[in-house]
């Protein structure tokens, strides 16, 4: 009678193993499935933000763009307008340079008047105290448009501004200086107009070199 119940148990325990197992198999597979479903969600995730961050990198991209396209046409507009500043300041500065340089030699005639008038002769006093006032008004006039003479005596030669006519050794003036001005210079805003024609003092055993 043992017998019988022994091998009853035996196969009820081979049946509980087998459901057991295929129980455990099931939950392997589920475990798989759901782990696959997992899977596939982080996947689909990880490729929407590569996506969304390839986006953003290209939206940065065109800002970065347009905003040096911007800043470029704000300095050529910036550029421009310091052109068109610089041409208009140019423009008003010599408009009248060429006017300026007729009226020299109205200037030089009235100082050769007043250089050579006798001014012992009472006749002619009235007179030359008119071509006096009239060369001061005129200069005075002329300095209010920039215009300013280039009077250099007793100063270095500058061959930018002057143009030596004769050197002379001399032991009253140091080397290389203005001895005398023949013809004033001028010059309008800065801008040399007319260089003055001077006679320059040089050393006994050397002199000076007008074209430097």
């Amino acid at each position: 009678m043992s017998e019988p119940r022994d091998v009853q148990t035996e196969e009820q325990e081979q049946t509980e193993a087998q459901q057991a197992a295929a129980e455990t198999v099931d939950e392997q597979v589920e475990a798989a499935e759901s782990a696959a479903v997992e899977g596939e969600i982080v996947d689909e995730s990880a490729a929407r933000i590569a996506e969304l961050e390839k986006a953003l990198a290209a939206s940065e991209a065109k800002f970065n763009e347009q905003q040096d396209s911007v800043l470029r046409a704000r300095a050529e507009m910036e550029n421009a307008r310091r052109r068109a500043e610089a041409e208009v300041d140019k423009a008003r500065k010599f408009a009248l340079e060429r006017f300026a340089g007729e009226l020299l030699d109205v200037i030089d005639n009235l100082e050769r008047a007043v250089m050579v008038a006798d001014t012992e002769n009472e006749a002619i006093k009235p007179m030359l105290e008119g071509v006096e006032m009239t060369l001061k008004s005129f200069v005075s006039t002329i300095e209010k448009f920039g215009m300013t003479p280039i009077d250099p005596q007793g100063e270095a030669f500058n061959p930018e501004l002057h143009q030596a006519m004769s050197m002379q050794e001399s032991a009253d003036f140091a080397p290389n200086t203005v001895m005398a001005v023949m013809q004033k210079g001028y010059e309008l805003n800065g801008r040399l107009l007319r260089p003055a024609m001077v006679m320059v003092s040089r050393a006994p055993d050397g002199g000076v070199d007008t074209q430097a």
